[in-house]
């Protein structure tokens, strides 16, 4: 497998998309050939691009703040280039574009992650073992409350610490109506839930 990829960026304004001589900023992303347009979301006039530079041509305060953007986009798309390479990942120009704008795995939810779980036992586990995810769920929802004070995390956050400290209050835990705390082998099918619907 190749380990080196051929990687650029360029930047352009698209004159079909125009409206009163303002046009869209794009960014175009070229890895092994195969490339992808991102739109910047930003306008720009277009006397005021430089088609041979790549620029907002000028020294203005509009020139000056555009060409400072496209600068911090620049670097921030190398850097999601880099994060791939470093990680020994597939590089494409649409996973950049992906890593970008925050459509990666990595960008993920807890809560993401149990919906889709929910969604893809329904029909396959018996009623009982449904059941038991559900309590799992609630768990980790209260958990994420009372511990962290949020309703959510990205799983790249569930690191060693996260099971450590989820572990640590489930042992802590008292549900309602139970005549004591979870027991050791409790906690850990708990813990062993989570694993699964990672």
């Amino acid at each position: 497998m190749r380990s080196t990829n051929t990687f650029s960026i360029l930047f352009f304004v698209n004159k079909k998309k125009k409206n009163d001589d303002q046009a869209l900023l794009y960014a175009r992303i070229t890895v092994d050939g195969k490339r992808v347009n991102l739109s910047l979301k930003r306008k720009i006039d277009i006397s005021l691009w430089d088609a041979t530079k790549k620029r907002a041509r000028g020294s203005s305060s509009e020139a000056r703040q555009i060409n400072l953007y496209l600068d911090q986009t620049h670097t921030q798309l190398f850097q999601c280039y880099q994060d791939l390479k470093f990680k020994g990942e597939l590089i494409t120009a649409q996973l950049i574009k992906a890593s970008y704008g925050g459509e990666l795995e990595t960008s993920k939810t807890l809560q993401e992650l149990i919906d889709y779980h929910t969604r893809k036992i329904e029909s396959t586990l018996a009623p009982g073992t449904i059941i038991n995810f559900g309590i799992t769920e609630n768990y980790i929802k209260r958990f994420l409350k009372t511990s962290l004070k949020t309703t959510d995390v990205f799983l790249k956050q569930l690191d060693y610490k996260f099971i450590c400290d989820f572990e640590t209050f489930l042992h802590k835990y008292w549900p309602k109506g139970h005549p004591k705390a979870m027991n050791h082998n409790t906690v850990m099918k708990h813990l062993q839930r989570l694993r699964k619907m990672v």
